[in-house]
């Protein structure tokens, strides 16, 4: 299916037609329907509405790089035409991320559970080597991009960026990478202890984009929140042991 999302041209999934709105927001690089296990479980009592998020899957890349925040709003305004009264959110990784910002805004619905699968949202703290290699790669594309410098050698900046960039961050269009930036650099671990609703934390042991000590440190900062590891998953623990997840999933939402 396809929406208008403030001029951004928005693929997504939408299943049932009645009762409280389930919202699935998907990781980096990936898309809505990863989670078509989880999306046709919660259907048999939900409304479930699954967004590919800007940027990614087939729906546009914002007009400009976004920050958290900005994909807070499109949130918010996709889901505008249900006018839901409240929203179980389900995230995993990025769209964990964007389900802490949301949880400090006033918000025209109630977040009723909240499902968070190896998510992002804690900056994790540099050791004094990644600090140093950092500040190495700096000064050298500094230097490099000097007139000069650049005439001699016009491929060096890219050739280091490609060295030390992620994957995620090398597979990226200009703009998205600009958004990588932003978004990994913003720490919201300050949300936590505000989120009021349910919260079930579904995580890999053996997550190493997300480690399970977010999971700890987030059961830990979350008043009513739970945690249940997935033994021997990794970052994508519901896709990697989705019969488990789902009984976990059903469970927690009453399916």
């Amino acid at each position: 299916m396809q929406t208008k999302v403030n001029g951004i041209t928005t693929e997504y999934i939408g299943r049932g037609e009645s009762g409280p709105v389930v919202l699935f927001l998907h990781g980096w690089g990936s898309k809505a329907s990863l989670f078509e296990g989880l999306i046709e479980l919660c259907s048999k009592k939900y409304r479930v509405l699954a967004p590919d998020m800007p940027g990614f899957g087939g729906s546009d890349e914002p007009p400009e790089p976004w920050d958290v925040a900005r994909y807070a709003d499109f949130v918010l305004e996709f889901l505008k035409p249900y006018s839901p009264d409240s929203v179980i959110l389900v995230g995993h990784s990025f769209g964990g991320r964007v389900i802490l910002k949301l949880s400090e805004r006033e918000l025209p619905f109630e977040i009723k559970k909240i499902i968070l699968i190896d998510s992002a949202g804690i900056k994790p703290k540099r050791s004094l080597r990644q600090k140093l290699s950092l500040a190495a790669y700096k000064t050298g594309r500094r230097i490099m991009s000097l007139p000069p410098l650049r005439a001699m050698f016009p491929d060096a900046v890219e050739r280091m960026r490609k060295k030390r960039g992620s994957a995620d961050y090398n597979s990226a269009t200009p703009i998205m990478r600009q958004t990588l930036v932003k978004v990994v650099n913003e720490d919201l671990r300050h949300t936590l202890s505000g989120i009021k609703a349910p919260t079930l934390l579904i995580w890999g042991t053996a997550d190493t984009a997300t480690p399970i000590s977010d999971a700890e440190l987030m059961e830990k900062l979350i008043p009513d929140a739970g945690l249940v590891r997935v033994a021997g998953a990794g970052h994508y623990s519901f896709l990697e042991a989705p019969e488990y997840v789902s009984r976990v999933v059903a469970s927690f939402l009453n399916i």
